[in-house]
């Protein structure tokens, strides 16, 4: 029996529209791994689901074949009698089994991790596409759902294909992980009651990916559950880094390499940066790979303030990835008590301003309605200045420039209380303002904005020179 959908409402509304289509529809869903694909094409899909077929990881053209014959076998009763000889043929016996079902209503078939059913030199793209431009695409009846974990590999090689599918696909959709908001929802739907502060903790950990948030046990705290999940032998997230990475990328060492090196940025790297920190050649294989990772979701490109897509910066958006980087790589510790113990140490605390500074920027339109700015076009960007040796140089968590000729310059604090404005802190604010305000030579109006988990003790005192306060529950919106 299958669970409750939380969230997913845009997607889950865009397969029934394209269900109720008088036309033939081809999607294209993808989105990295443990994200949900899976889950939402069964739920939303599952009374019209007449096929389906997964692909199996690094397995051979015959096993292929042969997961496809079982399928086949399971939703037609006796057909077909045998393994096909090719795709071609697979195909062809699909073609005949689906046939007669189109006929009489609307039906969905879903080809679960697609990337993996294409292996080398074994004709199924060719397969597919012959299906879908001879048959399928005539088929007013049937839609046809294909998914993939390998996000990179799906745009390259589905949504912007020069072969046989250029220009086919109906529907792309790019299934993220869940919001603050979405995961509250989803551990709300399993009984699991957490207070915000704790559903922050666990979320700067996994995450909004609904499988990893799944291992939540009702009873357990933040603190408890990421200690079992992470750090316990049979914990879920122990080993997973080292399955992520490789089940995604064929040559996985210098994806991992990147994603290394952004864990010790916070401030994050310029894809020059990105090619001398890693040793990597600066040709057309660091692009694709930085271009890899963007889609997967592993990592973010922002472009600086006043700044063009060359001068992007680049920072890790895996909560998981970053977590493991700090404080499971190269098993530094395990077993009952490990997250207890270093979430007493300052380790922790650089940590947590990273981890809190990333979810934040991932939350903009809830930190846009917050501040009563949600209908106004905006551009959203990070900004360090790196000065000569007789200057201070200076960063911004973020930049929201807005078409009212104002910009919200965002500081991003994480505290495990109310946060207290020192004197020295307001000092080195005062010159943030007064760096970017030179350097970049801007004429718009700069109102600078905190965020932090639960206000600011002292606001009293600055509040002509703090224009706007948000805290963690803004980002729950």
């Amino acid at each position: 029996m299958m669970g409750v959908l939380v969230g997913r409402e845009d997607e889950k509304a865009m397969l029934l529209d394209l269900l109720a289509s008088d036309e033939p529809q081809l999607v294209a869903i993808y989105g990295r791994r443990r994200v949900g694909k899976t889950y939402l094409v069964r739920q939303v899909l599952a009374s019209r689901m007449a096929f389906e077929l997964s692909g199996i990881h690094h397995a051979t053209q015959r096993r292929q074949l042969e997961n496809f014959s079982h399928a086949l076998s399971d939703v037609s009763g006796t057909f077909p009698p045998a393994v096909p000889d090719s795709w071609l043929q697979a195909f062809g016996w699909l073609k005949d089994y689906l046939a007669p079902l189109v006929k009489k209503g609307k039906k969905a078939i879903f080809f679960d991790e697609f990337p993996w059913l294409s292996t080398a030199r074994s004709g199924f793209m060719q397969a597919f596409e012959h299906f879908w431009n001879t048959w399928a695409s005539r088929q007013p009846n049937l839609t046809v759902v294909i998914c993939g974990s390998a996000a990179a590999w799906m745009i390259k090689k589905v949504v912007n294909g020069r072969g046989g599918l250029h220009n086919r696909v109906t529907k792309k959709i790019r299934l993220l992980p869940f919001t603050l908001q979405e995961t509250e929802a989803f551990l709300v739907s399993r009984k699991i009651r957490l207070d915000r502060y704790q559903i922050l903790q666990l979320y700067m950990v996994m995450g909004g990916i609904p499988h990893y948030l799944k291992e939540i046990d009702r009873g357990e705290s933040a603190v408890q559950a990421i200690d079992r999940i992470c750090f316990g032998k049979d914990g879920l997230l122990r080993d997973e880094f080292a399955n992520l990475y490789r089940s995604l990328f064929d040559k996985a060492d210098d994806h991992v390499s990147v994603v290394r090196a952004l864990a010790k940025k916070s401030a994050g790297l310029t894809r020059n940066e990105i090619i001398r920190t890693c040793k990597l050649s600066s040709g057309g294989g660091t692009t694709q790979l930085l271009a890899e990772l963007s889609e997967s979701g592993f990592i973010t490109p922002y472009i600086p303030f006043d700044r063009t897509a060359k001068d992007a910066v680049y920072k890790l958006a895996d909560e998981y990835s970053l977590f493991y980087s700090r404080f499971m790589s190269g098993g530094k510790a395990a077993g009952k008590g490990t997250w207890v113990k270093f979430s007493a140490g300052a380790a922790w605390k650089g940590w947590c301003g990273y981890a809190f500074e990333s979810i934040c920027l991932k939350h903009t339109p809830q930190l846009k309605k917050a501040l009563g700015i949600e209908s106004v076009y905006t551009e959203e960007s990070v900004w360090r200045h790196v000065p000569g040796a007789d200057a201070r140089g200076a960063q911004i968590d973020l930049l929201i420039d807005r078409r009212d000729r104002c910009v919200n310059v965002c500081e991003i604090k994480f505290s495990e209380g109310g946060f207290e404005l020192t004197k020295a802190y307001v000092r080195e604010l005062e010159n943030k303002l007064r760096v970017f305000a030179e350097t970049t030579r801007t004429r718009k109006t700069l109102f600078l904005t905190l965020v932090t988990t639960h206000g600011i003790k002292n606001m009293g005192q600055y509040t002509g020179f703090v224009q706007n306060e948000i805290t963690m529950e803004a980002l729950f919106a």
